[in-house]
C-alpha cells in the first residue's frame, strides 16, 4: 500500500483540510494499491494563496535561474523513473518495458528541455516606437488526465515553471501516485517555496473550486471534451486564459501505394498503446476499397500477436484498462459497433477468459464500418480499431476530416511528397508521416472539438506568457 497523507502546499507537505481520502486501484489486481487525500475547495484555495505568494519573487527571477530550476527538477524525476514507471503501469495497465520510457522517462526529457528553450526564447523585442515584453501570465491551474499522469502535468508545469509562472497541479484521482514525485522532485531540486504546488481531489469539488479560484490566471486542462466544456464554462466566468487538450477520433491513412502490410501493422500498433487509452491514437484505418478485406486481415493477426496479463509481467505486451466503469465502457461500445452492422474480425465485448480478475478488454478490429456508425464517431479510448474501406485520395482526406475532432492523424505513401500532400489537407492538430515519431520539441494540441493551445517546445510557452507593450515617446 503506497499511502499519502498529506498535499504539497507552499513548500511543505500539509495535512488536508478534512480526512476522506480517495483509493487508488491496481488495474490488474482490481485491488486498492494506495490512497490519496480528497482534497476539497478550503485545500485548493490554501494551495492558490500559496501560488499567488511565490508569484512576484518567482516571476522577477532570471532567466538562467528558472532554467537552471527546470533542469535540477528533471535530473530529479530522471533519479525517479524506475519508480514511476513501476507506479503508473499498476495505476493505469500499460506494461512495464513501455511505462518505464514512456510514462518515466518521457517526463523526464520534457522537464529538462525546457532549460535551453527558455535560454533561446525571446521575452522582448523593438516594434518602431515600442518594446513588446512578454512577461508570466500568472497563477497557473494544471489539471491532468489519468492516461499519460506524469507526462500530461510535465507537459503543464515545466512550461509554466519556465515562463515564470507558479503553478497548483491537480491530477487525475484515478492514478495521482506520480504527482507525488513530481512533488518530492520539486523538494530535492530546491524549488523555492510555493512555485509548485500538487494536491488531489475529484474534479466535481477540488477540480471545479481551482478552475474557478479568482486568483488563477490560467487554466490547463487535458481531459474529455465534454470535461473541457465545463472547464472552459468556469474560467469564462472570470476571463480566464485556458488550454485545452480533449479528445480526438484520430484517423491512419494508407494510400494505395503504400507498402500495406507495414502501415496496418503501424496503424493498429500506434491504436493499441496503452490499450488504446491514448488521446492521439488512430481508431480509423482508412483504406482503399479493394484492399480493405486485405487490411482488416492483417489488422486482426497484428491483434493476434498481443499478450494480455498483468503488466508487471515480462511477457505482457497489454495490459488492462485503468477502471472498471471504464471497461463497461468500452466493452458496451464494442457490442455497439456490433449492433450497428460493423463486421468483427478480432477481439469482441466478451473479456478474456483465461483472466480472472483485471480490467482487461481484447483487443478489438471491426471491418466494414460506416462513416456513420458510432464506433466511427466516438471516441472509444480503448483497444478498438474500425477499418473503413474509401474510394481514392480525395475520399480518403474526407472520410479523415468528417469528425468533430481534429487531434492527430498519420498517412502512408511509398511517395513522401504525395504522403506531405495529403498530411497538409488534415485537420489534426498533429500528423505523422510515415510512421514519424513523436517529436518532444514540437507543439502539440488539436484542431476543433479536441481543444485549442498548444504545449510542448517553444510553442508550449505561449500559454503561460502575457504580451505587452511599452510604447516610448
Amino acid at each position: 500500500m503506497i499511502v499519502r497523507d498529506a498535499l504539497f502546499v507552499g513548500g511543505s507537505w500539509v495535512r488536508p483540510s478534512r480526512d476522506e481520502v480517495i483509493e487508488v486501484t491496481n488495474a490488474a489486481t482490481e485491488e486498492v494499491m494506495g490512497t490519496v487525500p480528497d482534497g476539497g475547495p478550503v485545500d485548493v484555495d490554501g494551495a492558490v494563496t500559496a501560488a499567488r505568494a511565490a508569484f512576484d519573487e518567482w516571476s522577477r527571477a532570471s532567466v538562467e535561474e528558472r532554467a537552471k530550476a527546470v533542469e535540477r527538477l528533471g535530473e530529479a524525476l530522471s533519479a525517479r523513473v524506475p519508480e514511476v514507471g513501476r507506479v503508473v503501469a499498476q495505476e493505469v495497465g500499460m506494461p512495464l518495458s513501455m511505462a518505464a520510457v514512456i510514462q518515466g522517462a518521457l517526463p523526464a526529457m520534457v522537464m529538462g528541455s525546457y532549460g535551453p528553450i527558455l535560454r533561446e526564447a525571446v521575452f522582448e523585442e523593438r516594434i518602431g516606437s515600442s518594446v513588446v515584453v512578454r512577461e508570466a501570465a500568472g497563477v497557473v491551474a494544471a489539471i491532468t488526465p489519468w492516461n499519460y499522469p506524469l507526462h500530461q502535468a510535465v507537459a503543464k508545469v515545466a512550461p509554466a515553471l519556465a515562463a515564470g509562472c507558479t503553478v497548483v497541479l491537480k491530477p487525475s484521482e484515478i492514478a495521482p501516485l506520480s504527482a507525488f514525485l513530481l512533488a518530492e522532485a520539486a523538494e530535492e531540486a530546491g524549488l523555492p517555496a510555493g512555485v509548485l504546488n500538487v494536491m488531489t481531489g475529484r474534479g466535481a469539488a477540488a477540480g471545479e473550486a481551482l478552475v474557478a479560484h479568482p486568483e488563477v490566471d490560467v487554466v490547463s486542462f487535458t481531459g474529455s471534451t465534454q470535461a473541457g466544456r465545463r472547464v472552459a464554462a468556469l474560467a469564462a466566468r472570470s476571463i480566464k486564459r485556458v488550454t485545452l487538450e480533449l479528445s480526438g477520433k484520430s484517423p491512419s491513412i494508407v494510400l494505395d501505394d503504400a507498402d500495406l502490410s507495414e502501415a496496418v501493422n503501424s496503424a493498429v500498433r500506434q491504436c493499441m498503446l496503452n490499450s488504446g487509452q491514448t488521446c492521439i491514437a488512430w481508431s480509423r484505418l482508412l483504406v482503399p476499397r479493394h484492399l480493405h478485406d486485405q487490411a482488416a486481415e492483417l489488422a486482426a493477426d497484428v491483434v493476434g500477436s498481443y499478450v494480455l496479463g498483468d503488466p508487471m509481467e515480462p511477457s505482457t505486451t497489454l495490459g488492462p484498462l485503468a477502471t472498471g466503469a471504464h471497461r463497461a465502457r468500452v466493452r458496451a461500445a464494442i457490442q455497439g459497433g456490433i449492433d450497428e452492422g460493423a463486421t468483427l474480425v478480432a477481439g469482441g465485448p466478451d473479456g478474456p477468459d483465461w483472466l480472472d480478475r483485471g480490467f482487461f478488454v481484447r483487443p478489438t478490429v471491426f471491418a466494414k464500418v460506416d462513416s456513420r456508425m458510432t464506433v466511427a464517431r466516438d471516441e472509444v479510448f480503448g483497444p478498438v480499431l474500425a477499418v473503413m474501406p474509401c474510394d481514392g485520395e480525395d475520399d480518403a482526406v474526407r472520410l479523415a476530416n468528417d469528425t468533430i475532432y481534429g487531434l492527430s492523424a498519420g498517412v502512408f505513401s511509398a511517395d513522401r511528397e504525395r504522403a506531405m500532400r495529403v498530411a497538409r489537407r488534415l485537420r489534426a492538430g498533429l500528423v505523422d508521416v510515415n510512421g514519424g515519431g513523436f517529436n518532444l520539441l514540437a507543439p502539440f494540441g488539436g484542431f476543433k472539438q479536441s481543444g485549442y493551445g498548444r504545449e510542448l517546445g517553444r510553442h508550449g510557452l505561449d500559454a503561460y506568457l502575457e504580451t505587452k507593450s511599452l510604447q516610448l515617446p
